[in-house]
């Protein structure tokens, strides 16, 4: 790939979130200050970088055993690479035929960046906030779309959303994401026309990235971001399995009339005082992934914003949360689903909790419909879907051993953590976990399931990077995810190479 580097002198930033700023005391103190030497190095030179000579970082995207997207120099910019051939796990019998593929896309997070009722002034507390702000947060829509024209590229015989579609279960959220993904024309922008929210370049709050000053500069970016594009939308039969992000409240709490009344209303919270959350316990997740922010309760956290200066914004109706029956409707989502990919058996399962909390829980009624299901299948290949994996969730391993129960079961495939992984588990069933939209690497999964030369089936995988996108925004979120100090690159989504292009057997 052929990089270029800005001939201007590098423009100084004053501030961005990903470049290595000095530490603020006390209470901001957390890891994103904690950057690599090469990304702030990059940053610099980047930083005189107008949205005409930027680096090309990306190909047209596609499978990744063709191609991969690498940074082997260090230096900030990915390149193209040699691609990843399966691994094999589990097994060596030869494939002698494919009986289905299909494609699985999760957490893309869509996001309403100029809602009143995102809470991005967190992310400075650090843990449990630190997702509250992306600094390619304004460009979900854009890399939805460009997932789903390189997955289109691949022909798979369906494609499964696996969740989180929405980022905070507002009704523009969720219908902007299921317009790219059906096709037509999307309206990424709400309230009044044009961007607005905390990256604006007037914005004076140290923590958030504003594209127009800071490095890496991309001048316009916020107005592109706000501009309708035509998605072409999937060409095979979509299924989908609502994630806790569709449902709560940033993931975690119940809609009332209170989150209600933020979400459409015109004021937005832009500060908070650090001594607002002096004395609020947040309790620590468990493994089933109880705690968290969902543990505090609306009541306690609505008493923390009150503390807080806001500002005044255009309301929006269409910000509205919705009820899980309104994204089922607007999803196509069920409780329980049971579908044929040819001659492979899909089994779907929502494992929510509609009282709040990210955790899942399968419950007594799924798991007799799980079995039933399963004996149905006789000796079909199986694949199960959930957004929460299996594996942390309440009555997961219960589910799991009924699984591993069952020799023609070969995966089950969540999403959730944001993380590529794959591991063994109960009875030799596969545990699979795909990276999200939202965070480096914003990858697919592509999955085939190959007869073998000794009549077994197995599942191959592999991923699959997205293209540039409309006016090439897409590229340049997988730039910004990159560098992210507290993204997926530090956090290892990537996962290892067993995690990704591998063939596995039962």
């Amino acid at each position: 790939m052929t990089r270029t580097r800005c001939d201007r002198p590098p423009v100084a930033a004053r501030r961005a979130r990903m470049v290595a700023l000095p530490r603020p005391a006390g209470l901001f103190r957390h890891p994103r200050w904690e950057l690599l030497a090469a990304t702030a190095a990059a940053l610099v030179i980047l930083a005189g970088c107008g949205a005409g000579d930027r680096p090309e970082t990306q190909a047209a995207g596609g499978s990744t055993l063709d191609q991969t997207l690498q940074d082997p120099d260090g230096d900030g910019v990915l390149e193209r690479q040699p691609g990843e051939p399966l691994l094999d796990r589990g097994g060596d019998a030869k494939p002698v035929r494919t009986l289905a593929t299909f494609a699985q896309i999760t957490d893309a997070h869509v996001r309403d960046e100029e809602s009143p009722a995102r809470i991005p002034f967190l992310d400075r507390f650090g843990a449990p906030f630190s997702s509250t702000f992306r600094p390619q947060e304004a460009l979900t829509l854009q890399v939805l779309d460009a997932t789903v024209r390189a997955v289109d590229a691949l022909h798979p015989d369906a494609v499964v959303q696996t969740g989180d579609l929405a980022d905070n279960a507002q009704r523009n959220e969720l219908t902007s994401a299921m317009t790219v993904l059906r096709g037509g024309t999307v309206d990424p922008d709400s309230g009044k026309p044009g961007p607005s929210g905390p990256q604006r370049s007037a914005d004076p709050d140290p923590f958030f990235y504003r594209p127009g000053v800071d490095a890496p500069r991309h001048p316009g970016l916020l107005a592109d971001a706000q501009r309708r594009f035509t998605a072409p939308g999937l060409d095979a039969p979509l299924h989908s399995v609502l994630g806790n992000h569709d449902l709560l409240v940033a993931g975690e709490l119940k809609p009332d009339a209170r989150t209600q009344a933020l979400a459409t209303g015109d004021r937005a919270i832009i500060a908070l005082d650090p001594k607002a959350l002096e004395g609020v316990a947040i309790p620590k997740r468990d493994a089933e992934g109880e705690g968290g922010i969902g543990a505090i309760g609306t009541g306690a956290i609505a008493k923390v914003l009150a503390t807080g200066t806001s500002e005044h914004v255009t309301p929006d109706p269409d910000r509205r949360e919705v009820t899980p029956a309104e994204a089922m409707a607007i999803t196509g989502a069920k409780t329980v689903e049971a579908f044929s990919i040819g001659p492979v058996r899909a089994l779907a399962l929502d494992l929510n909790r509609p009282e709040g909390g990210s955790g899942g829980r399968v419950s007594t009624g799924q798991l007799d419909w799980l079995r039933t299901q399963l004996d149905a299948a006789g000796s079909r290949p199986v694949v199960v879907f959930t957004h929460q994996p299996l594996r942390a969730s309440e009555n997961g391993p219960a589910a799991l051993a009924l699984l591993g129960a069952h020799p023609n079961v070969l995966a089950a495939i969540a999403g959730h953590t944001h993380r590529n992984e794959i591991r063994r588990g109960p009875g030799g069933v596969w545990e699979i976990t795909t990276a999200s939209l939202a965070d480096f690497p914003q990858q697919a999964r592509f999955l085939r399931v190959v007869r073998t030369a000794n009549g077994a089936a197995a599942l191959e995988t592999f991923m699959v990077d997205h293209g540039p996108g409309p006016d090439h925004l897409a590229a340049t979120a997988l730039e910004l995810a990159f560098l992210d100090a507290q993204g997926g690159r530090p956090n290892h989504f990537r996962g290892t190479r067993a995690d990704r292009n591998v063939r596995l057997y039962r």
